[in-house]
């Protein structure tokens, strides 16, 4: 059995892989910066898992089974195989044992909407796929089709511990298009990509209106009004394109029956094709609204069509949140850069969470942002210092966000059978201060290299 362990120094492969920088200074022209950021940190190509490993010692937060204090836990063939307290698990003979003794050890954090993927350098469009602007209601544009696996950015959020996320289109629409559900390792966009479609933002917080420049810039819809006829429209004539699919599939049956001429189909709408799943209540909305006025507006949207939805974006919607509550649906929350409004609270982003959690609402974290995933375990922390019990804060960015997006039976916890999307830090998940040694996805140790501790070894020579 090959024994390892975990030193505190940078790792092996982050003293490897510095050199020379790519570039340096500002002179380099754009195409060859945006060349270098992308070759700098290759995808992890995700390989079976060649041999189990064992991780002896550590602190094994499980989530859905307590702390495990000198804990052990077996990855095998990409997949949790055993966990449990120290001589009482059974490891292969040919495990790679690593002595974790003084970490903590807990599943992969899942980030509950970021555009990672969608964008590297804010300020150049060129780098930029995150909402199509062309048209208000865009629900046939799929992240899936745009997210790019060779973003510099994707390493720096996996070194802080998220291994998962829900790519989403950015919110200059009112339907931006469908969500997707990735793994943040893997040698291509198709490898990652976990669950396609997996869920569609509905906004409706005011900022999707087409009303900003002088009034003569303005066109439908400039008013929360409009918004809400031009949703409302696009639903009833999905409803009427499905109906029609349906008719047409009576009379294509009717015909094979009674040998008659076949009808002519329904022209192919993918913008109506792309909303009948969410009418059937097979997908979920995602329903953003920041105020009360348009969270109540945008339910009463959702409900009238019996859409399955969670709610988002809602931090400054404290005077409803018996309303919120009584709707039963989970609410994702964050982030922790919001500031309140000049009529609230100076703690009010911050205590949303508790106050949502008391009244029994389910929540998540989500970054909301391409550049701070990596801060998403620190607003989880935020928000146990406002009132948030510490579990329900770690279950907000692990199992409660893999309940809610259908794969709690993969990641979420460390439990057996499980994917072993595991995180091997030196102190709390949720504390600023902690380092993370080592993640793991499907089982194989991750570079802990990203763009950021390139140019840090480099200038720290």
């Amino acid at each position: 059995m090959q024994r390892s362990g975990f030193s505190g120094q940078p790792s092996a492969v982050s003293r490897q892989v510095s050199g020379k920088p790519m570039w340096s200074g500002y002179s380099y022209p754009l195409h060859l910066i945006l060349f270098s950021l992308l070759i700098a940190v290759s995808p992890a190509r995700m390989r079976a898992q060649e041999k189990p490993v064992a991780l002896k010692g550590g602190k094994l937060l499980t989530v859905t089974h307590g702390t495990i204090e000198n804990g052990v836990i077996v990855m095998q063939g990409g997949k949790i195989t055993a966990i449990g307290a120290a001589g009482s698990v059974n490891v292969p003979g040919d495990a790679n044992i690593i002595d974790t003794t003084g970490m903590t050890i807990y599943p992969g954090l899942i980030d509950s909407e970021t555009n990672l993927g969608l964008t590297e350098i804010s300020a150049e469009n060129m780098t930029n796929d995150l909402v199509e602007l062309s048209d208000e209601i865009m629900p046939h544009m799929h992240t899936a089709e745009a997210f790019h696996a060779e973003s510099a950015l994707i390493p720096v959020a996996r070194l802080n511990g998220i291994t998962n996320a829900v790519i989403a289109p950015e919110s200059g629409d009112t339907l931006p298009g469908q969500d997707s559900f990735i793994q943040l390792a893997g040698a291509s966009a198709t490898e990652m990509l976990l669950i396609r479609d997996n869920a569609m933002p509905l906004n409706f917080t005011g900022e999707e209106r087409r009303n900003k420049g002088g009034f003569e810039k303005h066109k439908f819809p400039s008013t929360r009004m409009g918004l809400a006829a031009q949703l409302r429209q696009a639903f009833i004539d999905a409803q009427d394109y499905k109906a029609k699919l349906i008719d047409y599939d009576h009379k294509k049956a009717d015909a094979a029956q009674n040998k008659k001429p076949e009808p002519l189909a329904p022209k192919r709408d993918l913008k109506m094709e792309a909303l009948i799943p969410y009418l059937e209540g097979k997908k979920t909305i995602v329903l953003a609204a920041e105020s009360p006025s348009d969270l109540q507006t945008a339910v009463s949207l959702a409900n009238e069509f019996k859409l399955k939805f969670v709610l988002n974006h809602i931090a400054h919607s404290q005077p409803v949140l018996d309303y919120v509550a009584g709707l039963k649906v989970p609410v994702i929350v964050g982030p922790i850069y919001d500031a309140p409004k000049e009529d609230e609270r100076y703690d009010a982003v911050y205590s949303l969470p508790a106050q949502l959690y008391k009244r029994g609402v389910k929540i998540v974290f989500a970054s909301y942002s391409a550049h701070n995933v990596r801060n998403l375990p620190d607003q989880a922390g935020f928000a146990t210092a406002f009132g948030l019990p510490y579990d329900e804060a770690l279950k907000a960015i692990t199992i409660n966000a893999a309940e809610i997006w259908g794969v709690a039976d993969q990641l979420g916890s460390l439990d057996v059978g499980k994917t072993a999307n595991v995180v091997v830090a030196n102190g709390d998940p949720l504390d600023v201060k902690t380092d993370v040694k080592q993640v793991y996805i499907q089982g194989r140790a991750i570079s802990m290299t990203s763009r950021q501790t390139q140019l840090r070894d480099e200038y720290t020579k």
